[in-house]
Formats: structure tokens, sequence, C-alpha cells
């Protein structure tokens, strides 16, 4: 038998060779590993050029959390610091879960998605009779049925959701019934009601028995009111004459299914691992595997120009609207994610199923559009994807939109006759004027001004403009500024007054 023998120059070669391959696992490898501490530099960085006072971010990986912490303050001007467990409203990144509930109820055999709406909600009338007797709650889950936005019933009336849900029936419909998307809250707050009637228990107890506590999820609140008394509540926060400042709460308790859920991202990353897992939480399915993927599955095609800004540099397609998730694609990634936003707080959820990756953002500034990069960001460094700096993009992006709403001010500004006096003395002014669908108007005079009070959100004096439009200076000072124009009649008395808050509503004279 003889025994092989390396030569020493062979014997080199390999060690060498070994040594290479060994270098390169180790490169590879630290490619593979994302690195955090430049992500929670790049994190700190956005949140100071930004602006934002407070944000709370947590990254799931592989059913790990791998990131979560909080940077800033609750509330400016003070020193409570935002940590992971800083409590923030979560807005529409409600309404995932809510949709969840309905799927839940529907295995319960409560209800069917198919189910028309009114067979739930049996005094339910909406504009279209046809669109009252077959409107689904797949319809309604899926921002399909025609309808525009009603916002102004909940942040402006005040209306609890029974009558918002009433004087929908006043609400005239954008297209035709199923050939539109069109986001829609008050729908959501139906599902909610949906819930309640089917369960025979509030949406607020059903969410947090059938969600929340097996979830674990013991810093979750479904309503404002579950916030107080809580040590550790951001403050939200808006620009306001260009400075950022603290202001109050809006509840959303009228369309609570919508968006009135309050979370800390430790919560929010249970939650999003239980996502990722599939609908499981400790191996046990909260969910089927078919409804799961119904939840996921794109169900209405959602136009570009109704999706985010950012689409215009992430250069989103296919984007659909799921069951409380907006679903596109991403770097080639199939992306399930939804935005919140409520006066002063945002969130935002995004989940690459595939790869089992999750990001969620809580911040207490209004609009604070770093959200979006900081979501972008940390699937980029999990996925491999090019090194953007989306901070400073999407600044850029929203900073250019913000300056396109100044020239447009600047030109109705401009617009304004100047030396031109009301038509009448301004006591003709004064007066009730109503809409079915959002309620009255009184004008009163008082100290040679006028005042106008429309809901809870709605009161402040009027100053001329030009003509017979007059201005408001709401007191809310989150609503900022609304034109109301005066129209007379063939008496040459008021007829009627235009108001636009968000949308144009048209108040008949009723006295």
């Amino acid at each position: 038998m003889t025994q092989s023998v390396l030569s020493p120059v062979l014997t080199m070669q390999r060690l060498f060779a070994g040594a290479i391959v060994f270098a390169l696992a180790a490169q590879l490898n630290a490619q593979a590993r994302p690195d955090l501490r430049a992500f929670d530099a790049y994190v700190a960085q956005g949140v100071k050029t930004w602006e934002v006072p407070g944000l709370a971010i947590a990254i799931v990986k592989d059913d790990s959390v791998v990131f979560a912490r909080g940077y800033g303050v609750r509330k400016l001007g003070s020193q409570d610091p935002v940590d992971a467990h800083t409590l923030f409203a979560i807005g529409s990144t409600t309404k995932a879960m809510t949709a969840l509930s309905m799927l839940m109820l529907a295995e319960d055999g409560k209800v069917r998605l198919s189910d028309p709406v009114v067979r739930h909600l049996p005094t339910l009338q909406l504009y279209d009779p046809v669109m009252t007797r077959e409107m689904t709650l797949r319809d309604i889950l899926t921002h399909h049925t025609g309808l525009g936005g009603a916002d102004l019933l909940w942040s402006g009336g005040d209306y609890a959701v029974d009558e918002v849900i009433r004087r929908m029936r006043f609400l005239k419909p954008v297209g035709s019934f199923r050939s539109v998307y069109n986001y829609q809250n008050v729908q959501y707050a139906m599902a909610g009601e949906v819930i309640r009637a089917a369960s025979g228990t509030p949406w607020a107890d059903f969410i947090t028995r059938r969600i929340f506590e097996p979830l674990g999820m013991r810093e979750t609140v479904p309503l404002l009111s579950g916030t107080r008394g809580r040590p550790n509540v951001a403050v939200p926060h808006m620009r306001l004459n260009d400075t950022i400042q603290a202001i109050e709460n809006r509840a959303v308790d009228p369309v609570a299914a919508a968006g009135s859920v309050w979370s800390s991202v430790t919560d929010m990353a249970t939650w999003m691992r239980f996502v990722l897992d599939s609908g499981r939480v400790g191996g046990k399915r909260l969910v089927s595997p078919a409804s799961f993927t119904d939840w996921l599955s794109p169900q209405v095609v959602v136009p570009l120009r109704s999706f985010y800004p950012t689409a215009r540099l992430t250069r989103a397609h296919q984007v659909n609207y799921g069951l409380g998730w907006f679903l596109q694609h991403y770097n080639g990634l199939s992306m399930a994610m939804h935005t919140g936003s409520i006066d002063g707080m945002i969130a935002i959820i995004g989940l690459v199923p595939d790869q089992r990756l999750g990001v969620y953002v809580l911040a207490n500034l209004d609009h604070a559009e770093l959200r979006h990069a900081l979501m972008y960001r940390a699937v980029d460094l999990f996925t491999g994807g090019a090194t953007r700096d989306w901070s400073t993009e999407f600044k850029a992006l929203y900073e250019g939109l913000a300056a396109q709403g100044r020239a447009a001010e600047a030109r109705e500004k401009q617009a304004r006759v100047a030396g031109t006096r009301p038509s009448l003395d301004l006591a003709r002014y004064a007066g009730t004027y109503v809409d079915s669908m959002y309620g009255t108007v009184q004008v009163t005079r008082a100290g040679g001004k006028l005042r106008a009070h429309f809901g809870k959100g709605f009161t402040g004096p009027l100053e001329h403009w030009h003509y017979d439009t007059f201005v408001a200076t709401w007191d809310d000072r989150r609503v900022g500024t609304s034109p109301l124009t005066f129209v007379l009649g063939p008496d040459g008395a008021v007829s009627r007054v235009e108001v636009s808050v968000g949308e144009t509503v048209t108040f008949v004279r009723q006295r």
C-alpha cells in the first residue's frame, strides 16, 4: 500500500484556497447581516431632519423582533422619552384588524362576506336603492361601492355611529356601483356595526377578546378612552403657523372600526409576527388558512393616482386593495402595507410575507412621511435591495408637493378682488342653514362681526374676503380656515351658503 503525500506547493495552494473561501464566507455573512447600528443612526437622523417630536419603530424577521426602539419625546417641551412601549394612535392600520374580525365571524357561521350589509343592518338606506339592496360585506371592506368620502360626518359633526350611518342615505355616489375604488372610512364603521349586530358584542370588545387577548397585546386599547390614566402615551403634534405644536387628540369613536386603536411598536411587533406566521400564535390558528389567504389577497384594483405619492419614486405597480391591506410589488417583492393618519399621529405597517419580514412605525407629528422612508429602508436592508436614501428623496418629494399647495394658496389670494363690500348689511347674513347630510350651520352677528358654528369641529369668526364670500378662522387650530360664500335669491335675501371644509357643502337657509 502506498501513501500519497502532498507536495509543499500543493499544500500551500490548498491552504491559500481555503483561506479565500473562509474570507469570502465571512464577507458574505457580513453582507447578509443588516447593519442595525447604521440603521439606528439613520432613523435618529431622519427624526431630526423631519422635525418629528417622537417616533418608535419595530422590525420583525423570521418570527423574531430584531429591532425595536423609540426616539425623541412624547410631547415637545417635556423630557418624557418615547420608547418601544409608548402608545400612539395607529389610525387606519386598524382596518386590517376589523377585516380579520369579520373573517372570524364568518368562520363562526354568523356572517358571510357575500351577505348584503342590509341583512345585518336592516335600517340601512343609501342614495342608490340598488346599492342599498346589493352592497355586501366584502364591498365595504374593499372600498368598492362607488361612494365618495364622508369624513366630515364624523370629524366635523357631532353624531354617534348610528346617526353617521343613517345620514349616509344622502351621500351621492361618485361612480356607478362597484365600478371604482374610493377610500371610505364610514363603510368600515358599518363593518364595526355588523360585527356588533352579528356577534352581540360591541366591536371594541370583540377585537379585544378575539385578537388582542389571544396575542397577548397588553399595551393595545381599542378606543382613545382606554389611554386615560396610562403613563406612557404620546401627544399629537401639528405644524401650525410654521411651528410644531402639541394639539388635542381627535377621537374617532363614531367610526372606531376604521381607525381608533392605540398601541405600541412592541405590541404591533406581536401583531406582525402573527400575520407573518399565517394567522397563528403559539402554534395555534386564530383563523383558517383559507380565510387568511382571502385576507391578504387582491380584491380591487387601486389606481396609482389613488395610491401614495411615494409610488412616483418606488415605481410601484399592480397596486390592489385586499381586506384592510394595500398590496403592491416593490423591487420584485410582494408587499402588504397600510398607513394610519389621525390629526397629529401617524402609523405605517409594511410586510413582506415571503421574507417573513415586517416593519412598523409610529410617530406623533401630523403626516410625517418619514414613515415611508423608514419602511422602505428597512425592507431594502433585509432583502438586499439597493441602499437608497429614501429619507432625503421623500423629503424632497413632499416638500415639492407642499410648495405646489402654497402656490395654489397664493393664486387664490391673488384672485381676491380688492375694494368690494358685502351686498347686504351683516345682520342679514345671520341665520340657520341646513343640509340633510351634514346638519346645521349657524351664523350669528355680534359686536359688528359674523361668527359661524358647524358641528363640534367648526366654530369661529368670519372676515370679509370679497363680494359675498367670507373666510372663517376656526377656533380649532387643527382645521385652519375655510371660505363661506353666501348666495342671494331672487328676492335679494340670502338663500344658501356654500362652505368649503375639505369638500364644498351647500347649506340652505332655514330661517
